[in-house]
């Protein structure tokens, strides 16, 4: 990045000796690059593999869940009794106080005689769910698509609120109700189907709600 690296050296701070303790033990002393490495250097990388083992622990739990259903060619390679445990496992992961969307029985049947009329090329799970609405007789296979494709969106829209809630809670407005914070929230986070909306028709729309409301009252 062409800059060069330039470490200051700290002022060495000496500290008073107590009369119990040793005076001939060494101290220690770094130098500025030294110094940086250890306070920071260190620190963002050991928190950076942190960050990453968790990440990847959580794409392994994926992998486990839905990893079967990931693309054709892993789908057309497993075994009868392979699928079944795959499909048994996904429903036991999605269950829910003893109740799941998903039958996995059910499912392994379906997928099974899916795995045969399945075009030969190469389909991920939005060409697969594409493909069963068109269909429209694999009901499991079709939920179990729509979980798999819908758990991405869930992180990410997390991660926008967080990033969007530091710009509308700050110092300058720190005190509003619970259902104002939402809304602007889901109008920050939602602001390209924000700017489609056409204010006017909301305008009169809320103008003749009002009007009926007096009129009743009256």
């Amino acid at each position: 990045m062409n800059i060069e690296p330039i470490f200051p050296q700290r002022r060495i701070i000496r500290r008073k000796i107590n009369f119990d303790e040793n005076s001939d033990t060494p101290s220690v002393e770094l130098s500025g690059e030294e110094s940086f490495r250890v306070t920071y250097f260190l620190y963002l990388v050991d928190q950076a593999v942190v960050s990453l083992e968790k990440r990847f622990e959580q794409y392994q739990e994926y992998e486990s869940i839905f990893g079967f259903l990931f693309n054709l060619r892993k789908l057309q390679s497993l075994d009868h009794l392979t699928l079944l445990s795959c499909c048994n496992n996904f429903e036991e992961a999605i269950k829910h106080n003893d109740q799941s969307d998903i039958n996995g029985k059910e499912l392994y049947v379906e997928v099974d005689f899916l795995r045969g009329i399945l075009p030969h090329e190469k389909m991920g799970p939005i060409d697969m769910l594409n493909f069963l609405k068109g269909i429209d007789c694999f009901p499991n296979v079709s939920v179990a698509y729509r979980i798999l494709l819908t758990i991405p969106v869930t992180v990410a829209s997390a991660e926008r609120s967080f990033s969007k809630l530091k710009l509308l809670k700050s110092y300058l407005r720190s005190t509003m109700v619970q259902e104002r914070l939402n809304g602007l929230a889901l109008i920050a986070i939602e602001n390209d189907l924000l700017e489609t909306i056409q204010y006017e028709d909301l305008v009169d729309e809320f103008a003749s709600k009002s009007a009926r409301r007096i009129a009743r009252f009256m």
